[in-house]
Parts: C-alpha cells; sequence; structure tokens
C-alpha cells in the first residue's frame, strides 16, 4: 500500500487528474482519466481508487482544483487552477519566472515571485483558439492522431497561415486548405504557429519573466514547444509530469491543511 496523506484532484474539460502526495510531499500515487459526462460519479470512482492505494483514504484532505472544482462536494477546499498550478510548479522548479498552463478548455499565463508567489496572471477563457480543443478538433478534422500532431508539424518543410483566430472559422479553412490540395503537414504547421501566436499575446499582456515553463497535457505537443521558444526567444522548461501540475498543487495545498495545527474550540 501507498503512504499517502494528501489528494489534489484536478477536474478538467477533457481530463481528471488525481494526485496523492507522502509526508514530504512528493508524488507516491496518481490516476489520469478522460472527463466523463458525469463528474460526480468519476470523482467518486478516482477516491475509491486512492482509497485502495492508501488502504484508507477516507481520512485524508482533499482540496480540488480545475474546470469542475465545484462538483468535488466532498473537498475540504476547492481553489483556483491558477494557484494550483502557481505551487505544483514551484515545488518542483523552487524558482519563480513565468508558467504558461494549456488547458482543453482555456489557457493561462501566470507570472512567479522567487517565493512562488502569483505576481500577475492573463487568462483566455473566451475562445478555445489558444487551447488544447482547438487541436482535438482539428486533429478529428484532419483525421490525425493527438500524439502525432506535433512530429508531423515539426517535419514540415511549408506553413501556411491560418488567419482565422475563431476555431469555428479555423476549421472551415482547414476544410478549404485541404480542397484545394494543401499538403496536411503545411496546415498543422500553421495551425500550431497560429495556436502558439495567441499564447505569445497573453505572455506580452502580463511581460515575460524568464525562464518560461510550460504546464497541461498540451505540453507533451513538441510543436507547442518548439514554436513558443521560436516565438518568444525563450528556452521553454517542462516539469516532469506537466499534466500533474494542477492536482499536485492541490494536493500540497492539502498536505499543508493536515499540517497546520487544529483551532481551539
Amino acid at each position: 500500500m501507498t503512504s499517502l496523506r494528501a489528494l489534489g484532484i484536478d477536474l478538467g474539460s477533457t481530463t481528471a487528474k488525481i494526485v496523492g502526495v507522502d509526508a514530504g510531499g512528493e508524488i507516491a500515487w496518481h490516476c489520469l482519466e478522460p472527463a466523463a459526462p458525469r463528474p460526480e460519479e468519476q470523482v467518486e470512482r478516482l477516491l475509491a481508487l486512492a482509497l485502495v492505494a492508501a488502504a484508507d483514504a477516507s481520512g485524508l484532505p482533499l482540496v480540488a482544483t480545475g474546470y469542475g472544482r465545484h462538483l468535488v462536494h466532498v473537498a475540504q477546499r476547492k481553489v483556483t487552477e491558477i494557484t494550483c498550478h502557481a505551487r505544483g510548479i514551484f515545488r518542483e522548479v523552487a524558482h519563480g519566472g513565468t508558467l504558461v498552463d494549456l488547458g482543453g478548455q482555456d489557457s493561462k499565463v501566470i507570472v512567479l515571485g522567487d517565493r512562488g508567489e502569483v505576481i500577475d496572471f492573463s487568462m483566455n477563457d473566451k475562445c478555445a483558439a489558444g487551447t488544447g480543443r482547438f487541436l482535438e478538433n482539428t486533429a478529428s478534422r484532419l483525421g490525425v492522431p493527438l500524439e502525432q500532431m506535433g512530429p508531423l508539424s515539426l517535419a514540415s518543410r511549408d506553413e501556411v497561415p491560418i488567419s482565422s483566430t475563431c476555431t469555428v472559422f479555423a476549421e472551415s479553412e482547414v476544410i478549404s486548405l485541404l480542397a484545394r490540395g494543401v499538403a496536411i503537414e503545411a496546415i498543422l504547421c500553421g495551425l500550431h504557429r497560429a495556436l502558439v501566436r495567441r499564447v505569445v499575446a497573453l505572455i506580452r499582456a502580463v511581460g515575460l519573466t524568464p525562464p518560461l515553463m510550460l504546464s497541461g497535457g498540451v505540453a507533451h505537443n513538441q510543436a507547442v514547444r518548439a514554436l513558443l521558444e521560436e516565438e518568444t526567444g525563450e528556452p521553454v522548461t517542462l516539469p516532469r509530469q506537466p499534466e500533474l501540475t494542477g492536482a499536485y498543487g492541490a494536493a500540497l495545498i492539502a498536505l499543508d491543511m493536515a499540517a497546520a495545527p487544529a483551532h481551539a474550540p
């Protein structure tokens, strides 16, 4: 059995992540699943898995974050993704900088101070063009596996500009390009460029404080990382498990709660 002391759950729009940390704040167990249509039932299932992993997770503090955090009714606290991602990345890198979190539903840029405090942030939650959903939709339209989008984009010698900044219009533009016989690789390169430039606009809104870091599942996309470095001129640092950063930060906050002395009645 795993020695868990606290749990963090990140209920996102495309995936659900739960992390258990040990007494030292290290990730001791985790589980990641596609987001289910019934979030409350998924939370129950994830907590049941934690119960098996920890022998007894019923008394462990739980902090929820993510798009659906308010649906995690058993959580002792519900904390924003900005706070949790900042906490998770700082625990791993132990310095300030600029963190880009590319989620399925939104994208965020968070500026951290030397002690891990959030100094400023900008967020795109109104348009999917700068999020993972943008890539998922176009992957489906092009018939390309999501994990192959980055390598195919980087392998292209050509790049076709995608002028539309709206996902719906960009999809129509892709259909038109395909009808004209444009190579899929060139389209993918243009799509990645369009996404990254939306993110860079968010970075410029708050100012880039090096180093530049990347979290969220989209961080595994090689083309996003490469183009982000190209557009900003800064190398990109990844945490060990970027898709777990928010859940990890939530678990660390829960661990703080477990360590806090009880208040006298």
